[in-house]
Order: structure tokens, then C-alpha cells, then sequence
């Protein structure tokens, strides 16, 4: 048995993983999907001071108060800034990276640095009670998401909820970038997100074991199986040498 965390993107919760969540679960595998504070079941808990480090604590303190090591830790989209600040915080729990068409930060970058096209979206930004939000569930979000020729369509919009804009503009403040190098990582990429990457970026995305499937970026809804068999790969360590997984 592996503990898997799977930690979810912007205007997401931990919802979004059930199909994945349920299959990992009937593998036997231990798997924690938590919802980031002031999304999803959480949404109550938007302020305006929520910020990204507000999310890499979320996740730090489910693995101290778990108590989980050797934790297959996955980071879908937004969560690729999350789950790197939680394993430069608490980089004994961790096993392995996974990053799911994830941003993959450096020291002191902001998802805006690395993903510009959010700038584009800034805006349709909107105030509620003094927090500023973005990615509102709407017909251009399930664009974004990937989600128009999806069957989890209807479900997700039903469930997506706006994301607090200050975790998207915040910067990441490493401590151990040394030790974050020294943790075993898989990159799953959609080809068409992997275009759309800044060129000066795009070798973060194909550098070690990379993977690659054709479908729309929220990959744990539309190729959940496919997501589902790659992590149990990882999960049962059984690493192939870099190639491409086309769905």
C-alpha cells in the first residue's frame, strides 16, 4: 500500500479527483484528496490575506497531522506551486514528485511568471468581500479546463468555484531548492498545454521522466484512468525510462 495526496488546481477541490480517487482506493492504496482552503467545500474560508503559502500549509499540515511518509505527492496545475512549496517544507514525507500538467516553479517565481497566459484572464477579476477572484466557472473556464468534450462536464461546473487571485500572484519562497532536486519526479504533460508554455520554459516540462497524453488539461476527468494507471505504476515502483503515454 502507497499514500498517495492528491492536491488540486486553481477553481478546483478535492472533488475533482473522486474517479482517480476511487480507483486508487480499490487498488489498496492510502489516498488523501484534500480541498485548498477557500475553494470547493472551502470556500467559507476566502479572505483577502489567503495567498499561497496559505495552501502550501494546508498540505503541510494534512502530512504532519496524517502523520504520512513516503507520499507519493501529485500536483495538478496551480497545484504544481503547491506541492513544490509543501515538499521544500517537509521534504522527509516525500517519495516522489508527480506533476500533472503542473507548473514546476522556481525559487521566487509567481504562477503568473511561468503561466502568462493568466494575465489574460486578470481581467475578469472581481471583488467579493474585500478578495479578489478569478477562474469564475463559466463557459471560458471549462475551455480552460479542457472540460467542453468531457463527460464530468456538467458535474465539475456544478462544483467549480473562483480562485483567490493573490495565490496566483504570490511569488515561492524556497528554502531547500537542494533537497527538492534530490526527490524522484514524473512530469505528465498534455501536448497541447506543453505548446502553449513560454519557449525560454518548456525544457522545465521535458526534463526526466516525462510523460505525455492527448487530452484536455484536467487530466483527472477527462483520462482518469489513464492518470489512474500511471500513478499506480509509480506507486508500485515500477519506473520505465522517460518516454510518451498517448491516450
Amino acid at each position: 500500500m502507497t499514500t498517495i495526496v492528491l492536491v488540486h488546481g486553481g477553481g478546483h477541490g478535492g472533488w475533482c479527483w473522486a474517479p482517480v480517487r476511487k480507483l486508487l482506493q480499490a487498488a489498496g492504496h492510502e489516498v488523501f484528496a484534500p480541498t485548498l482552503s477557500g475553494l470547493g467545500d472551502r470556500a467559507h474560508l476566502l479572505s483577502p490575506e489567503l495567498g499561497l503559502e496559505t495552501h502550501i500549509n494546508d498540505i503541510c499540515g494534512l502530512l504532519a497531522f496524517e502523520d504520512l511518509t513516503e507520499v507519493v505527492l501529485v500536483g495538478h496545475s496551480y497545484g504544481g506551486m503547491v506541492i513544490t512549496g509543501a515538499v521544500d517544507r517537509a521534504h522527509e514525507r516525500i517519495g516522489h514528485l508527480v506533476y500533472l500538467d503542473a507548473a514546476i516553479p522556481h525559487d521566487g517565481e509567481a504562477l503568473v511568471d511561468i503561466s502568462p497566459g493568466l494575465l489574460q484572464l486578470a481581467g475578469a477579476t472581481r471583488f467579493v468581500s474585500g478578495t479578489k477572484l478569478g477562474l469564475w466557472p463559466d463557459e471560458a473556464a471549462s475551455a480552460i479546463y479542457g472540460l467542453d468534450d468531457c463527460p464530468f462536464k456538467a458535474w465539475a461546473m456544478q462544483r467549480l468555484t473562483p480562485h483567490p487571485w493573490k495565490t496566483i500572484t504570490d511569488r515561492l519562497h524556497l528554502k531547500h531548492a537542494d533537497r527538492l532536486a534530490q526527490i524522484p519526479r514524473t512530469i505528465i504533460n498534455c501536448a497541447a498545454t506543453l505548446a502553449k508554455r513560454p519557449q525560454s520554459l518548456r525544457h522545465r516540462w521535458q526534463q526526466g521522466r516525462v510523460l505525455e497524453i492527448e487530452a484536455g488539461h484536467d487530466l483527472m476527468l477527462t483520462e482518469p484512468a489513464k492518470v489512474y494507471e500511471i500513478l499506480t505504476e509509480i506507486a508500485d515502483g515500477s519506473h520505465q525510462p522517460s518516454g510518451h503515454c498517448a491516450a
